[in-house]
């Protein structure tokens, strides 16, 4: 009989490792082509990986909560055939594969891995006598940005078990900073260079639990959801602007056009495709709120990613991105929009649409909320909030004196960084869009 390997695939760029959550098919367990044989979790997305041969599985090597490398052999089917015509066809890679995932943390590394099949013994070596397990990943990181065990030992684990992740590392040289570099140097010259410090973290009060509480441990993706907030709040000097903004011409314009298009196209035409087209004009006007920071250096980024904040069934969020947003129609950001999101609540985004987001939109109009003042997503500078839309009497300024009328309003706030972007900037953006809205085309085609 002959035997197929499954392997860890790569899910996108810089994804070396992933999760494995659950099995959905056991030993001795037969399999169509394509049927889902595992859930596995990256510090990106979820996902599940398909059988692309039919057989019977006679081997699992890993258990669910196991962390593992790309490209390494995670179970074999047995099919009907001859073992040598198979193994000449599809050889056995899990040696090179594990030694390529023990290198790899970036596209760089893994270009460098394809002639360097070397483990990293002195990697290896330094965490030999800690009790903790660390991932591939989390050690290259420490060994590119010189982190010791005995700060490896101090962070607290998210992960499975107390694990120290990714998000974990990376959260932690935040908050460690650019002090430990710029101190060090005591010479007249770089006196007078700014050295950046970072503030004690708080500690979180303790919690005890009364008769009757109900304790509920997060979710994967909830706890990174978590440290993601926190970690751009001990980042970034979070500041919001408001400003109401008249929108009745793109009311009426969707309730003209909205039942032709969903006949013409399939598919539902909302809001929020026009507020993408409008940010992106905005963006391409004021750059540097399409930006991040990178020590003391303003990084203006040339391409415009807008992210879409979804709210998924079981309470969760994501991010997926459209690319490259200002090159795209009203009817391509549509299209764009109603299918990333559809993927998102069924959990079928691919990992490299949640990532290269330049800017985030968030619709709080959705849940009936007047405004907010969401967080930023970092690396990001900034994230727009939109609010409901509802009727309400406005002055309007006509050739015959002023008058009030009722008109479709809402608001528009922006969080943003305010080590860069200050009060007029973020000013100057939110009236751009209020102008951009407020005079849509009434009669635009579609």
């Amino acid at each position: 009989m002959a035997k197929f390997e499954i392997v860890m695939p790569k899910l996108g760029e810089s994804v070396i490792e992933a999760t494995i959550t659950r099995w959905h098919k056991a030993v001795g367990d037969n399999v169509e082509e394509d049927d889902s044989i595992v859930e596995i979790a990256t510090d990106k997305v979820d996902s599940e990986i398909p059988s692309p041969v039919e057989g019977k599985i006679i081997e699992l090597f890993y258990s669910e909560g196991d962390v593992v490398a790309v490209g390494k052999v995670i179970a074999i089917v047995e099919m009907d055939g001859d073992d040598g015509e198979t193994e000449a066809e599809a050889p056995a890679k899990e040696p090179e594969s594990a030694d390529k995932a023990e290198t790899k943390t970036a596209d760089k590394a893994e270009e460098k891995a394809a002639d360097d099949k070397k483990p990293v013994e002195s990697t290896d070596a330094s965490y030999a006598d800690s009790d903790r397990f660390y991932s591939p990943l989390v050690k290259q990181i420490a060994k590119t940005e010189n982190i010791s065990l005995d700060e490896l030992e101090a962070i607290s684990g998210s992960g499975k078990d107390g694990r120290v992740t990714k998000t974990d590392v990376l959260s932690f040289l935040e908050n460690r900073g650019a002090a430990p570099k710029t101190q060090k140097a005591t010479t007249p010259k770089d006196a007078d260079t700014p050295v950046a410090k970072t503030a004690p973290k708080a500690d979180a009060p303790k919690v005890s639990a009364g008769a009757g509480d109900q304790i509920i441990e997060m979710d994967r993706m909830r706890r990174l959801i978590a440290d993601h907030m926190v970690m751009s709040k001990q980042v970034s000097p979070h500041v919001t602007s408001f400003i109401d903004v008249d929108v009745t011409n793109v009311v009426n314009w969707r309730n003209k056009v909205k039942d032709s298009f969903q006949k013409r196209e399939g598919q539902k035409i909302t809001y929020t495709p026009i507020f993408f087209e409008v940010a992106a004009k905005a963006l391409k006007e004021y750059p540097q709120v399409n930006a991040s920071v990178d020590g003391y250096n303003m990084v203006l980024r040339k391409n415009i990613n807008i992210g879409m904040a979804t709210a998924l069934p079981n309470g969760n969020l994501i991010v997926p991105v459209i690319k490259n947003t200002d090159e795209k129609n009203l009817l391509g950001i549509t299209k764009d929009v109603n299918d990333l999101a559809d993927r998102a609540r069924n959990n079928k985004l691919n990992p490299d649409e949640i990532q290269g987001g330049t800017f985030t939109i968030t619709n709080f109009g959705s849940f009936d909320s007047l405004t907010g003042t969401p967080i930023i997503n970092q690396p990001q500078v900034a994230i727009l909030a939109v609010g409901a839309i509802r009727k309400q009497p406005a002055v309007l300024e006509t050739e015959m004196g002023d008058v009030i009328a009722i008109r479709q309003i809402m608001i528009l706030s922006l969080a943003y960084d305010h080590r860069i972007v200050d009060g007029a900037l973020a000013g100057m953006f939110l009236r751009r869009m209020k102008e951009l809205l407020e005079n849509f085309d009434p009669k635009r085609e579609v």
